[in-house]
């Protein structure tokens, strides 16, 4: 019997149909699981933070190599179902938790070494990312399966950045894994997704610099991502075109480039030059 015969069969004995308002789309391409777990380079003495497990085949996996796998499920019955599930088959090492990874406070990860392995709804990867990016303990590494569009824009280079590039490439370096097709899940979704892997870089090589600030210039920077860098600069910090314009020749950019057109290193260089206008 294959994966997505074991997952019809399950869903029909206990009613585990998957809900679409949760975002739920069951892996049933086993191939994919293993690409995830060596993606990981998961230790004997690691502990994992799996969201979503649902029905636990990856679950189990993570199980019989780490020392503990926390698994957070927002469905209830999921939550049950696998806690009966992992009594049965004598597996001990697996906390399952019945919540919204969202709503999980900092302080429950406070002294915890642990890697994230998620297949995450894709309507909560922003914040999500967000969450852990920005956390006062944060995980070594993130091995998500996201909406293939969603990965690509990660990973993005000039001149296609986006905020979400640069929030990610500001705290991680980020690679795609693999594309998943469509078909590898049931119910089937109607986009292609992808298994990106994220690796936070340690505290010492962030740039040193006041972190609310600089997300303020960003955000005043792609305001309007069809205006020049210039226009959107100017408004956002009461400064004329033409002293932006000014400024930015000083440090060598063009007054007509678009946000989307700097790099990470980019947008550090405007910082330096343009954060005395902010406070």
């Amino acid at each position: 019997m294959n994966l997505l015969e074991k997952t019809l069969e399950l869903s029909r004995l206990y009613s585990l149909k998957p809900d679409h308002s949760k975002g739920q789309n069951f892996l049933v391409e086993e191939e994919f699981f293993d690409t995830a777990i060596s993606a990981a380079k998961i230790k004997p003495a690691d502990t994992i933070l799996e969201v979503g497990p649902g029905l636990g085949f990856l679950t189990e996996k993570l199980a019989k190599i780490s020392q503990k796998v926390i698994a957070v499920e927002l469905d209830k019955k999921l939550a049950d179902w696998l806690r009966t599930k992992l009594i049965t088959r004598k597996i001990n090492n697996v906390e399952v938790i019945n919540d919204d990874i969202l709503k999980i406070k900092d302080d429950f990860f406070a002294g915890l070494n642990y890697k994230i392995v998620a297949n995450l709804p894709y309507n909560i990867t922003s914040i999500f990312l967000r969450k852990f990016l920005t956390a006062k303990n944060k995980p070594q590494s993130l091995v998500l399966m996201l909406q293939k569009e969603v990965a690509e824009r990660i990973v993005a280079i000039v001149p296609q950045m986006s905020i979400l590039a640069l929030s990610v490439q500001f705290y991680a370096e980020a690679e795609i894994i693999s594309v998943v097709p469509a078909e590898a899940f049931w119910p089937r979704p109607k986009v292609n997704s992808a298994l990106i892997k994220i690796v936070l870089k340690p505290l010492a090589a962030l740039p040193q610099i006041n972190h609310d600030l600089f997300w303020r210039l960003v955000k005043i920077g792609y305001s309007a991502k069809r205006k020049m860098l210039k226009n959107n600069l100017g408004n956002g910090l009461h400064l004329s075109p033409l002293a932006v314009a000014k400024n930015l020749a000083e440090i060598g950019y063009n007054a007509k480039a678009r946000a989307q057109e700097l790099s990470l290193e980019d947008w550090l260089n405007l910082f330096a030059k343009f954060s005395s206008f902010m406070l």
